[in-house]
């Protein structure tokens, strides 16, 4: 009396290619996203860390670095891993290559 009685509705059946079009096109604006995302975020980051590996690489004795603690001096001693760093006249320190983030212009540290 209270609950009308519920017919279930036949399916309309398939047409040839038009499920697998409308499958494709909700894929296209996840595919979209990706392709966005790759080139406003993946690329650059990585164009970033080649300019820095290379950078780590080029070092020399000589050059005047910046740290990532903030530390400014001179490099004295190479290794692979460490360099000697001449923080100041007579105090040199050891420090990871990969703890220099820039290379400063000469004359930049006074001592």
């Amino acid at each position: 009396m209270f609950i009308s009685s519920a017919f279930a509705q036949t399916a309309p059946a398939a047409a040839g290619g038009g499920d697998m079009m409308s499958s494709l096109g909700s894929m296209l604006p996840l595919v979209l996203m990706f392709v966005v995302l790759y080139f406003v975020m993946i690329r650059p980051q990585m164009k970033r860390q080649k300019e820095a590996r290379a950078m780590i690489e080029a070092l020399a004795k000589g050059d005047e670095v910046a740290t990532a603690g903030g530390v400014l001096g001179k490099i004295t001693s190479l290794n692979d891993q460490y360099l000697g760093l001449e923080i100041a006249n007579g105090v040199e320190i050891k420090i990871q290559r990969s703890a220099v983030v820039q290379v400063l212009p000469k004359g930049a540290v006074k001592q």
